[in-house]
């Protein structure tokens, strides 16, 4: 059954369940994030709001730290964030994903929306290719907005959205490279420029990797260029971003349990022509008005352009697969923000928006041998189109209390070709989806706050599952998803950030894609409630430390199941750990010298949803450690002690025989030389 829990009940829970609290801080606006890092991000009192002022689990990183993380692809920077499921499927270009809220990133639901400095960068079926579009020299923070009321976006933003924030303006030169164990080598640019109204900022990266499993090589090139101008005396601003990106890999494919034991360096024979190629582009224009003024305004126009080809054969049982995505997105969003002095009613403001997309989507698979194709299995071609608007508002009655009320309407529409079927087919009527949202957050004293919020977000099927394909001719519904979280934050001055919250999901008739179904097709597993808490801590005791913890609790159950698939019932959804965890310290030894720990890792997770044809796989606690010098002004050494334990890690999937294995990378040292003008 689909609980739909009153918002004003929510509220008022909880503002009687959480008493006062005394705190040392200077008066501060009110709000609820959460930063593990000194993040600059300038939000000024006019324009669009920002994530903070959405009331819910906001959580930021960025500076030095996130320009100097090592990674292969992009989507592990958000593992310094609380409460991010990363899912390491170490396979090339198909190498991992985050997800969040009890969501896995198995790729079935990909419920998580991606934005690079506020374009949506989802691929058709929600996943995150365009993740890798921007270097980490050249982001300048990252930020996780967690549930459901958020009415900003509709498709994919299922449990919330993550943003990459580049940089912007600035005078300074960044050029970074470094070197690792296994082949690793990365080299990355950042050049930033501001004069007369005019900003230009610039960054390259290329990376390349032998791979420590075998046939695992991978090269990846990324470059983007950023242009914004303000003309003199007006309150315009025009802006301009392209970037792309390049990547060719190898696949060292899936072990027995017993050889990812004894030989997880091993690629069986089966993967030896495993790999593929992928090309990312982004192009996207914007004029904002009105940003010194109570009535300001955004638009913003962009295109996305996803090609990827992919050879993969899991295991010896089955044929290698050519899977070829070739995907177009042209998109406009605008906003509108007016805040005006209300009597009674003060920091209030007004916003809508509309949006829409536009989707040109192919995708095409064969059967291959050694990558010489053989038979074709799928021939699809689809038109997705979504459009969105938006309303919400800022009322804050009394000093104390603020509340955030929104409403979020969106409608699919589409057409859908089997070219090998020689069929046509509408695309699901679903309808208007209406999307009420509601936050709340009291302040009775300075540093302290308690919240609550409520909202819906939305599912549809994906591919050819959003489609009448026969013998399916009625139009299916939505799967709606409804979430609550209470919860409250303490600040005490430059000291501590405390935050500590309780969230519920439920979702009616939730899809499943079957993403090696050659149909394209989906599942319906049922209706699921997905629930859990956070704990997060930062604690700055003296100066030169600043130190995190977080935890996550987290379950995903089944709580109407499938008919088809009664075992189900009061089962865990796969691949879900109950428990996310990651603490750190960073210390200032000296003016010259910083030293960092941090540990990151997760409970096991089950690996398909009766529960009870293997047993539970995924737990790992990894251990990293960093050290940077300053040299000179200009010049810095950076070193870091990758999974410095030697813990074992691995990503286990289920095949419906055997467990198939991908071990993780064991301690590796990498180290970087960075030089900024």
């Amino acid at each position: 059954m689909n609980t739909q829990p009153k918002p004003a009940i929510l509220c008022i829970a909880c503002l009687l369940a959480l008493s006062t609290a005394r705190a040392q801080d200077k008066p501060r606006e009110s709000g609820v994030g959460f930063e593990l890092s000194r993040v600059v991000v300038t939000v000024p009192a006019v324009g669009s709001l920002s994530a903070k002022a959405l009331l819910t689990s906001v959580d930021s990183f960025g500076g030095d730290e996130l320009q100097a993380s090592v990674v292969g692809s992009n989507w592990e920077l958000f593992a310094r964030l609380p409460g991010i499921n990363l899912t390491n499927f170490n396979q090339g270009n198909t190498s991992g994903k985050p997800a969040m809220r009890g969501f896995n990133g198995e790729g079935e639901v990909n419920a998580v929306k991606l934005l690079v400095d506020g374009v949506p960068s989802n691929s058709n079926d929600g996943a995150m290719p365009f993740i890798d579009l921007v270097t980490p020299l050249g982001l300048q923070a990252i930020t996780a907005v967690r549930g459901t009321n958020d009415a900003r976006y509709g498709l994919h933003n299922i449990a919330g959205n993550l943003e990459m924030l580049t940089r912007e303006g600035g005078n300074a030169t960044d050029l970074r490279i470094g070197a690792g164990p296994w082949g690793k080598a990365d080299a990355q640019l950042a050049v930033d420029r501001e004069a007369g109204g005019f900003t230009q900022n610039y960054s390259l990266g290329v990376r390349h990797a032998d791979g420590w499993r075998d046939h695992a090589k991978a090269d990846r090139m990324s470059l983007a260029g950023k242009w914004g101008y303000t003309p003199q005396g007006q309150d315009l601003r025009f802006g301009l971003a392209l970037r792309a990106h390049r990547a060719e890999a190898e696949e060292p494919g899936y072990l027995s349990q017993a050889d990812a034991a004894v030989d997880p360096r091993r690629s069986y024979a089966t993967s030896a022509s495993d790999g593929g190629k992928r090309k990312l582009g982004q192009a996207s224009f914007s004029i904002e008005g009105g940003r010194r003024s109570t009535l300001s305004w955004r638009t913003l126009v962009y295109v996305n352009r996803f090609e990827d080809q992919r050879w993969v054969r899991f295991s010896a049982g089955v044929s290698q697969q050519e899977r070829d995505s070739d995907e177009t997105h042209r998109g406009v969003r605008t906003i509108v923000s007016w805040r005006p002095q209300v009597p009674g009613l003060a920091d209030f403001a007004l916003e809508g928006g509309a949006d829409t997309e536009r989707q040109q989507n192919t995708s095409r698979r064969y059967t291959t041998v050694e990558r010489v194709r053989s038979a074709q299995t799928r021939d699809h071609v689809w038109r997705f189109d979504t459009t969105g608007v938006f309303v919400q508002a800022v009322l804050k009655p009394t000093p104390t209390l603020k509340l955030v009320p929104g409403y979020r309407v969106d409608r699919i529409g589409g057409h859908f070709s089997d070219q090998r079927a020689g069929t046509q087919v509408p695309i699901n009527d679903y309808g208007s989806i209406g999307q009420p949202k509601l936050s709340a957050v009291w302040t009775p004293t300075p540093g302290f706050s308690t919240y609550a919020n409520w909202g819906r977000t939305f599912q549809v099927g994906l591919g050819a599952a959003s489609f009448k394909i026969p013998p399916r001719t009625a139009d299916l519904a939505p799967s709606l998803n409804d979430g609550m979280e209470l919860g409250m934050t303490l600040r005490m001055g430059q000291l501590a950030d405390v935050r500590i919250a309780t969230w519920r999901q439920t979702a009616t008739n939730e899809v499943y894609r079957e993403a090696n179904n050659p149909s394209g097709d989906s599942v319906n597993i049922g209706a699921t409630r997905r629930r859990g808490t956070d704990l997060q801590l930062r604690l700055r005791p003296t100066p030169g430390i600043d130190t995190f913890a977080t935890l996550a609790l987290q379950e995903a159950r089944i709580t109407v199941p499938n008919p088809a698939a009664p075992g189900t019932l009061g089962k865990e959804v796969d691949h879900t750990p109950r428990r996310l965890f990651n603490a750190g310290i960073d210390w200032q030894a000296s003016p010259d010298l910083k030293l960092t720990a941090w540990l990151q890792g997760q409970g096991s997770y089950w690996l398909e949803r009766t529960n009870a044809l293997t047993g539970k796989y995924g737990a790992y606690r990894t251990l990293n450690l960093g050290a940077s010098w300053a040299v000179t002004p200009v010049l810095q050494v950076e070193a870091q002690l990758l999974n410095a334990g030697n813990g074992r890690r691995e990503y286990v999937w289920w095949d419906g025989s055997q467990t198939l294995h991908s071990p993780g990378e064991p301690r590796s040292l990498n180290v970087a030389l960075r030089l900024s003008l």
